[in-house]
Protein backbone atom coordinates (compact mmCIF):
# COMPACT_ATOMS: atom_id res chain seq x y z
CA UNK A 1 0.00 0.00 0.00
CA UNK A 2 2.81 2.35 1.17
CA UNK A 3 4.61 1.94 -1.91
CA UNK A 4 1.69 2.18 -4.15
CA UNK A 5 1.27 5.64 -2.49
CA UNK A 6 4.84 6.43 -3.55
CA UNK A 7 4.81 5.74 -6.54
CA UNK A 8 1.59 7.31 -7.30
CA UNK A 9 3.11 10.51 -5.84
CA UNK A 10 6.25 10.18 -7.89
CA UNK A 11 4.14 10.37 -11.22
CA UNK A 12 2.29 13.39 -9.85
CA UNK A 13 5.21 15.22 -9.06
CA UNK A 14 6.74 14.17 -12.67
CA UNK A 15 3.36 15.22 -14.59
CA UNK A 16 3.97 18.67 -12.54
CA UNK A 17 5.22 21.71 -15.05
CA UNK A 18 8.92 22.74 -13.84
CA UNK A 19 8.04 26.22 -12.47
CA UNK A 20 5.86 24.19 -9.88
CA UNK A 21 8.21 22.00 -9.07
CA UNK A 22 10.57 24.79 -8.57
CA UNK A 23 8.10 26.37 -6.26
CA UNK A 24 7.85 23.68 -4.21
CA UNK A 25 10.98 22.41 -3.79
CA UNK A 26 12.13 24.98 -2.55
CA UNK A 27 8.83 26.04 -0.31
CA UNK A 28 9.42 22.67 1.31
CA UNK A 29 13.73 22.69 1.84
CA UNK A 30 13.66 26.25 3.21
CA UNK A 31 12.76 26.04 7.13
CA UNK A 32 10.57 28.46 8.61
CA UNK A 33 12.60 29.76 11.39
CA UNK A 34 16.28 28.37 11.36
CA UNK A 35 19.85 29.89 11.73
CA UNK A 36 21.39 30.85 8.44
CA UNK A 37 23.16 27.82 7.07
CA UNK A 38 26.58 27.17 5.81
CA UNK A 39 26.81 28.77 1.48
CA UNK A 40 29.42 30.51 0.07
CA UNK A 41 29.75 34.34 0.20
CA UNK A 42 28.47 36.18 -2.05
CA UNK A 43 31.20 36.17 -5.03
CA UNK A 44 30.89 36.06 -8.32
CA UNK A 45 31.32 32.28 -8.19
CA UNK A 46 27.41 31.77 -8.81
CA UNK A 47 26.81 34.54 -11.15
CA UNK A 48 29.81 32.78 -13.25
CA UNK A 49 28.40 29.28 -12.84
CA UNK A 50 24.29 30.79 -13.61
CA UNK A 51 26.07 32.03 -17.13
CA UNK A 52 27.88 28.43 -17.80
CA UNK A 53 24.33 27.32 -18.05
CA UNK A 54 22.79 29.27 -20.92
CA UNK A 55 22.98 28.90 -24.52
CA UNK A 56 24.00 31.81 -27.10
CA UNK A 57 20.74 33.42 -27.05
CA UNK A 58 19.94 33.24 -23.79
CA UNK A 59 22.77 35.33 -22.90
CA UNK A 60 22.14 38.19 -25.16
CA UNK A 61 19.16 38.10 -22.35
CA UNK A 62 20.93 37.76 -19.49
CA UNK A 63 24.25 39.20 -19.64
CA UNK A 64 23.92 43.25 -20.30
CA UNK A 65 26.40 45.72 -19.77
CA UNK A 66 27.06 47.32 -16.56
CA UNK A 67 27.36 50.84 -17.58
CA UNK A 68 24.20 50.68 -19.69
CA UNK A 69 20.70 52.09 -18.79
CA UNK A 70 18.72 48.83 -18.03
CA UNK A 71 20.97 48.47 -14.75
CA UNK A 72 18.86 51.02 -12.54
CA UNK A 73 15.58 49.84 -14.20
CA UNK A 74 13.84 48.42 -11.78
CA UNK A 75 10.37 47.88 -11.27
CA UNK A 76 7.76 45.70 -8.73
CA UNK A 77 4.98 45.82 -10.76
CA UNK A 78 3.74 43.63 -13.56
CA UNK A 79 5.07 44.06 -16.91
CA UNK A 80 7.20 43.60 -19.75
CA UNK A 81 11.36 43.08 -17.88
CA UNK A 82 14.51 42.60 -19.69
CA UNK A 83 16.30 39.86 -18.37
CA UNK A 84 16.12 36.20 -19.17
CA UNK A 85 12.80 34.83 -17.43
CA UNK A 86 12.82 31.58 -15.34
CA UNK A 87 10.10 29.83 -17.54
CA UNK A 88 12.55 30.07 -20.55
CA UNK A 89 15.17 28.07 -18.35
CA UNK A 90 15.27 24.17 -17.86
CA UNK A 91 15.40 22.79 -14.37
CA UNK A 92 19.26 23.31 -14.09
CA UNK A 93 19.51 26.64 -15.58
CA UNK A 94 16.66 27.25 -13.05
CA UNK A 95 18.32 25.76 -9.68
CA UNK A 96 21.26 27.76 -10.85
CA UNK A 97 19.39 30.96 -10.99
CA UNK A 98 17.69 29.95 -7.63
CA UNK A 99 21.54 29.47 -6.21
CA UNK A 100 22.84 32.97 -7.17
CA UNK A 101 19.93 34.61 -5.56
CA UNK A 102 21.08 31.96 -2.19
CA UNK A 103 24.55 33.83 -2.74
CA UNK A 104 23.18 36.72 -1.51
CA UNK A 105 20.01 36.11 1.07
CA UNK A 106 19.74 34.68 4.17
CA UNK A 107 17.04 32.18 5.36
CA UNK A 108 14.43 34.24 5.96
CA UNK A 109 15.22 36.44 2.89
CA UNK A 110 14.74 33.20 0.62
CA UNK A 111 11.52 31.69 2.41
CA UNK A 112 10.00 35.39 1.66
CA UNK A 113 10.89 34.96 -1.92
CA UNK A 114 9.62 31.80 -2.33
CA UNK A 115 6.52 32.87 -0.53
CA UNK A 116 6.09 35.72 -2.77
CA UNK A 117 6.12 33.68 -6.21
CA UNK A 118 3.95 31.33 -4.91
CA UNK A 119 1.16 34.23 -3.80
CA UNK A 120 1.42 34.73 -7.80
CA UNK A 121 0.05 31.04 -8.56
CA UNK A 122 -2.50 31.72 -6.52
CA UNK A 123 -3.51 35.28 -7.72
CA UNK A 124 -3.36 33.24 -11.27
CA UNK A 125 -5.77 31.23 -9.69
CA UNK A 126 -7.64 33.96 -8.01
CA UNK A 127 -8.09 36.10 -10.95
CA UNK A 128 -8.52 33.73 -13.72
CA UNK A 129 -5.26 35.10 -15.52
CA UNK A 130 -2.21 32.50 -15.53
CA UNK A 131 -0.94 35.35 -18.13
CA UNK A 132 -0.92 38.36 -16.34
CA UNK A 133 0.28 36.10 -12.85
CA UNK A 134 2.88 33.79 -13.80
CA UNK A 135 5.47 32.35 -11.57
CA UNK A 136 7.86 32.24 -14.29
CA UNK A 137 8.28 35.58 -15.42
CA UNK A 138 10.81 36.38 -12.29
CA UNK A 139 13.90 36.51 -13.79
CA UNK A 140 17.66 37.54 -13.70
CA UNK A 141 20.29 40.22 -15.57
CA UNK A 142 23.57 39.67 -14.57
CA UNK A 143 25.46 43.11 -15.16
CA UNK A 144 28.82 43.30 -16.67
CA UNK A 145 31.56 40.50 -16.34
CA UNK A 146 31.39 38.66 -12.56
CA UNK A 147 34.27 39.60 -10.71
CA UNK A 148 35.06 42.76 -12.36
CA UNK A 149 36.76 44.90 -9.67
CA UNK A 150 35.28 47.87 -11.55
CA UNK A 151 31.92 46.93 -10.86
CA UNK A 152 29.58 44.34 -12.00
CA UNK A 153 25.77 43.48 -10.50
CA UNK A 154 22.90 41.39 -11.23
CA UNK A 155 19.37 41.64 -10.62
CA UNK A 156 16.35 39.46 -9.95
CA UNK A 157 13.04 40.27 -10.29
CA UNK A 158 9.05 39.65 -11.24
CA UNK A 159 6.05 40.81 -9.49
CA UNK A 160 6.29 42.95 -5.59
CA UNK A 161 10.01 41.00 -5.59
CA UNK A 162 13.47 43.28 -7.12
CA UNK A 163 16.42 43.02 -5.92
CA UNK A 164 19.69 45.22 -7.45
CA UNK A 165 23.51 43.69 -6.12
CA UNK A 166 26.15 45.56 -7.16
CA UNK A 167 29.61 44.32 -6.14
CA UNK A 168 32.65 46.98 -6.28
CA UNK A 169 36.07 45.26 -5.50
CA UNK A 170 35.50 43.68 -1.83
CA UNK A 171 31.95 45.99 -1.48
CA UNK A 172 28.15 45.27 -1.76
CA UNK A 173 25.43 47.45 -2.43
CA UNK A 174 22.05 45.81 -1.73
CA UNK A 175 19.43 48.56 -2.94
CA UNK A 176 17.04 49.07 -3.72
CA UNK A 177 15.63 46.22 -2.15
CA UNK A 178 11.60 45.67 -2.84
CA UNK A 179 9.25 42.98 -1.50
CA UNK A 180 5.07 43.42 -1.63
CA UNK A 181 2.55 40.54 -0.78
CA UNK A 182 -0.80 40.27 -2.35
CA UNK A 183 -2.79 39.17 -0.61
CA UNK A 184 -1.41 40.33 2.29
CA UNK A 185 -2.84 37.25 4.58
CA UNK A 186 -4.12 34.35 2.40
CA UNK A 187 -7.58 33.83 3.76
CA UNK A 188 -8.84 31.15 1.87
CA UNK A 189 -7.23 27.88 0.20
CA UNK A 190 -4.88 25.46 1.06
CA UNK A 191 -2.38 28.68 2.03
CA UNK A 192 -4.56 29.62 4.48
CA UNK A 193 -3.23 32.31 7.34
CA UNK A 194 0.18 33.11 4.84
CA UNK A 195 1.35 36.30 5.92
CA UNK A 196 4.57 36.49 4.02
CA UNK A 197 4.92 40.08 5.31
CA UNK A 198 4.04 39.45 8.66
CA UNK A 199 7.09 40.66 10.52
CA UNK A 200 7.36 44.11 8.49
CA UNK A 201 3.81 44.87 10.07
CA UNK A 202 3.68 43.58 13.05
CA UNK A 203 6.95 44.94 15.01
CA UNK A 204 5.81 48.01 13.52
CA UNK A 205 2.54 48.08 15.05
CA UNK A 206 3.58 46.78 18.42
CA UNK A 207 6.28 49.88 18.51
CA UNK A 208 3.12 52.65 17.43
CA UNK A 209 1.08 51.03 20.24
CA UNK A 210 3.88 52.04 22.38
CA UNK A 211 4.49 54.79 21.62
CA UNK A 212 0.90 56.03 21.54
CA UNK A 213 0.24 54.15 24.71
CA UNK A 214 3.60 56.44 26.04
CA UNK A 215 1.38 59.97 25.14
CA UNK A 216 3.60 60.24 21.95
CA UNK A 217 1.01 61.17 19.63
CA UNK A 218 3.92 63.01 17.31
CA UNK A 219 4.51 59.35 16.14
CA UNK A 220 1.25 60.06 14.02
CA UNK A 221 1.56 62.03 11.01
CA UNK A 222 -1.84 61.62 9.42
CA UNK A 223 -5.09 59.82 9.74
CA UNK A 224 -5.24 58.63 6.23
CA UNK A 225 -2.24 56.83 4.66
CA UNK A 226 -0.97 57.23 1.07
CA UNK A 227 -2.15 55.02 -1.91
CA UNK A 228 1.60 54.02 -1.55
CA UNK A 229 4.89 54.05 -0.66
CA UNK A 230 6.14 57.11 -1.67
CA UNK A 231 9.83 56.89 -3.42
CA UNK A 232 7.77 53.74 -5.95
CA UNK A 233 9.87 52.70 -8.32
CA UNK A 234 12.47 55.98 -8.48
CA UNK A 235 15.47 55.37 -9.79
CA UNK A 236 17.19 58.26 -7.50
CA UNK A 237 15.34 58.33 -3.99
CA UNK A 238 15.26 61.50 -1.82
CA UNK A 239 14.57 62.17 1.83
CA UNK A 240 10.80 62.74 2.35
CA UNK A 241 9.38 65.24 4.91
CA UNK A 242 10.26 64.49 8.71
CA UNK A 243 7.99 62.90 10.40
CA UNK A 244 6.98 60.93 13.11
CA UNK A 245 9.16 60.65 15.96
CA UNK A 246 13.08 61.05 16.61
CA UNK A 247 14.97 58.00 18.38
CA UNK A 248 16.41 60.83 20.62
CA UNK A 249 12.73 61.00 21.94
CA UNK A 250 12.13 57.31 22.43
CA UNK A 251 13.29 54.76 25.33
CA UNK A 252 15.94 52.41 25.27
CA UNK A 253 13.28 49.70 24.64
CA UNK A 254 11.45 51.74 22.05
CA UNK A 255 14.72 52.39 20.12
CA UNK A 256 15.69 48.72 20.45
CA UNK A 257 12.22 48.17 18.95
CA UNK A 258 12.75 50.14 16.22
CA UNK A 259 16.35 48.25 15.43
CA UNK A 260 14.49 44.97 15.41
CA UNK A 261 11.99 46.44 12.57
CA UNK A 262 15.27 47.49 10.91
CA UNK A 263 16.97 44.43 11.24
CA UNK A 264 14.23 42.91 9.55
CA UNK A 265 14.84 44.62 5.98
CA UNK A 266 18.27 44.61 6.44
CA UNK A 267 18.16 40.54 7.34
CA UNK A 268 16.86 39.58 4.49
CA UNK A 269 20.21 39.40 3.49
CA UNK A 270 23.24 37.32 4.18
CA UNK A 271 24.50 37.96 7.94
CA UNK A 272 27.74 39.80 6.97
CA UNK A 273 25.86 41.94 4.36
CA UNK A 274 23.22 42.99 7.26
CA UNK A 275 25.63 43.57 9.44
CA UNK A 276 27.48 45.93 7.19
CA UNK A 277 24.86 47.70 6.07
CA UNK A 278 23.24 47.98 9.77
CA UNK A 279 26.35 49.40 11.01
CA UNK A 280 26.23 51.89 8.03
CA UNK A 281 23.45 53.09 9.61
CA UNK A 282 24.43 53.31 12.93
CA UNK A 283 27.39 55.15 11.85
CA UNK A 284 24.86 57.80 10.35
CA UNK A 285 23.64 58.70 13.83
CA UNK A 286 20.71 56.50 15.29
CA UNK A 287 18.95 59.35 17.34
CA UNK A 288 18.47 60.98 13.65
CA UNK A 289 16.32 58.21 12.67
CA UNK A 290 12.42 58.77 12.63
CA UNK A 291 9.82 56.71 12.79
CA UNK A 292 5.92 58.19 11.76
CA UNK A 293 2.99 55.92 10.95
CA UNK A 294 -0.43 57.35 9.29
CA UNK A 295 -3.62 55.43 9.03
CA UNK A 296 -5.20 52.98 11.63
CA UNK A 297 -3.22 50.97 14.11
CA UNK A 298 -5.50 47.88 14.03
CA UNK A 299 -5.00 44.84 12.26
CA UNK A 300 -6.87 44.94 8.99
CA UNK A 301 -7.10 48.65 8.74
CA UNK A 302 -4.98 50.77 5.85
CA UNK A 303 -1.61 52.02 7.44
CA UNK A 304 1.73 53.45 6.10
CA UNK A 305 4.68 53.71 7.85
CA UNK A 306 8.44 55.35 7.65
CA UNK A 307 11.71 55.05 8.77
CA UNK A 308 13.98 57.72 7.26
CA UNK A 309 17.75 58.51 8.64
CA UNK A 310 20.26 60.46 7.69
CA UNK A 311 21.53 58.09 4.79
CA UNK A 312 18.08 55.59 4.18
CA UNK A 313 14.65 54.90 4.17
CA UNK A 314 12.18 52.59 4.55
CA UNK A 315 8.55 52.42 3.73
CA UNK A 316 5.92 50.08 4.29
CA UNK A 317 2.01 50.30 3.34
CA UNK A 318 -1.19 47.98 3.21
CA UNK A 319 -3.50 49.91 1.37
CA UNK A 320 -4.81 48.86 -1.59
CA UNK A 321 -7.12 45.43 -2.41
CA UNK A 322 -8.97 46.43 1.66
CA UNK A 323 -5.62 46.88 3.10
CA UNK A 324 -4.43 43.31 2.32
CA UNK A 325 -1.68 44.32 -0.13
CA UNK A 326 1.49 45.13 1.74
CA UNK A 327 4.46 47.41 -0.40
CA UNK A 328 7.37 47.26 1.90
CA UNK A 329 10.93 48.81 0.46
CA UNK A 330 14.65 50.20 1.34
CA UNK A 331 16.55 52.53 -0.43
CA UNK A 332 19.77 54.25 0.29
CA UNK A 333 20.24 58.04 -0.72
CA UNK A 334 23.33 57.72 -2.03
CA UNK A 335 24.29 53.72 -2.61
CA UNK A 336 21.05 52.69 -4.23
CA UNK A 337 22.62 50.50 -7.31
CA UNK A 338 26.06 50.89 -5.93
CA UNK A 339 26.72 54.59 -6.09
CA UNK A 340 28.57 55.58 -3.52
CA UNK A 341 30.69 52.54 -4.19
CA UNK A 342 31.46 53.40 -7.43
CA UNK A 343 31.96 56.78 -6.42
CA UNK A 344 34.57 55.55 -3.93
CA UNK A 345 36.31 53.42 -6.46
CA UNK A 346 36.90 56.14 -9.40
CA UNK A 347 37.67 59.11 -6.71
CA UNK A 348 40.03 56.11 -5.84
CA UNK A 349 41.68 55.94 -8.89
CA UNK A 350 42.59 59.87 -9.57
CA UNK A 351 46.68 59.80 -9.55
CA UNK A 352 47.82 62.06 -7.02
CA UNK A 353 49.66 65.20 -8.43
Amino acid sequence: MAETLLASSFQSWLALPPMKKLLISLFFTLPLCAKEAPSPPMTATAAVEFLATLDAAQRTKANLPFDGEERENFHFTPRDRAGLPLKEMNDSQQAAAMKLLDSALSEKGKLKVTQIMTLEGILAEMEKDSVRRDPGKYGVIIFGTPGDPKGWGWRFEGHHLSFSITVVGDKTSVTPTFLGSNPGEVRAGKHKGLRVLAAEEDLARALVTTLLAADKREVIFGDKPPGEIITGENRIATALDPVGILVSDMTETQRNALLTLIAEYTGRYRSEVAATDMDKIKAAGIEKIRFGWAGGTKLGEAYYYRIQGPTFIMEACNVQNDANHVHATWRNFAGDFGRDLLHEHYQGDVPVE
